[in-house]
């Protein structure tokens, strides 16, 4: 029997996928491109995490923490407004744990740490630390620019603190902008992906998060599995899959 989408010729409700749930919380990777909510900045937008998993669901839920509009991965609800606060509290106290994973230009550090502050769109300016270590570095037989070859590195990425485009800013501060990235990017290496990969997402991905359970106090640690996008990627590329 058809449904309506099919009867009518609409596209059939998205569904996101759930990888953590209990009765208390709920978690999903979220794909590249989907905003968390609405904003008057993104006015494009017709569709949300926040509306479509709470239709999925039939119940409200609270994001816990944000993803840029770009960013895929793992993003946390709380399915009760006073675990939401709990939540909130922890993030405050530096008990969540975050780990990203970004493909950037160039061969970047074995490891490094950022320690660079951060200018809101106010004015004010606030601490922002950030740890990374490279998982891989791979070179292309592409010329780059006044480079003969392509050079990039696959990086696990670890924020301390929780800023706007923190991720983004402080790796194109160290000059190994993540691919992708627009407006912090680098726009020639952006414009390369579109012309030899048409590849136009931004090659980052929050993998893991790590936190107490607001009830019980278990130690919950959820991953995410990398979106179709950043696998073929990474086979283009030819780094492995972790």
């Amino acid at each position: 029997m058809e449904n309506e989408s099919e009867i009518s010729g609409a596209e059939p409700p998205m569904t996101l996928e759930i990888i953590y749930q209990d009765e208390y919380l709920v978690a999903i990777n979220k794909p590249h491109g989907l905003l968390v909510h609405r904003s008057p900045i993104a006015a494009d937008a017709t569709e949300f995490a926040v509306q479509i998993l709470r239709d999925q669901l039939g119940r409200m839920v609270y994001p816990v923490h944000r993803l840029d509009r770009k960013t895929s991965g793992v993003l946390l609800f709380a399915l009760h407004d006073a675990l939401n606060s709990k939540m909130q509290v922890q993030f405050s106290d530096g008990k969540v744990r975050k780990q990203y994973h970004a493909i950037v230009r160039g061969f970047t550090p074995d490891s490094m740490d950022i320690d660079y502050p951060l200018k809101r769109d106010d004015g004010v300016v606030q601490d922002a630390f950030t740890s990374f270590i490279t998982l891989e570095k791979t070179e292309l037989d592409i010329p780059s620019g006044k480079h003969a070859t392509s050079r990039y590195s696959l990086i696990d990425l670890a924020p301390t603190t929780g800023r706007m485009h923190q991720l983004r800013k402080h790796m194109a501060h160290v000059f190994h902008p993540i691919i992708g990235d627009r407006p912090h990017g680098c726009n020639k290496q952006n414009k390369f992906f579109l012309e030899f990969f048409q590849m136009n997402s931004m090659l980052l991905h929050a993998k893991e998060i790590s936190f107490f359970h607001p009830v019980t106090g278990d130690e919950i640690l959820i991953s995410a599995d990398y979106q179709p996008e950043f696998k073929r990627m990474l086979d283009v590329l030819g780094f492995q899959k972790y």
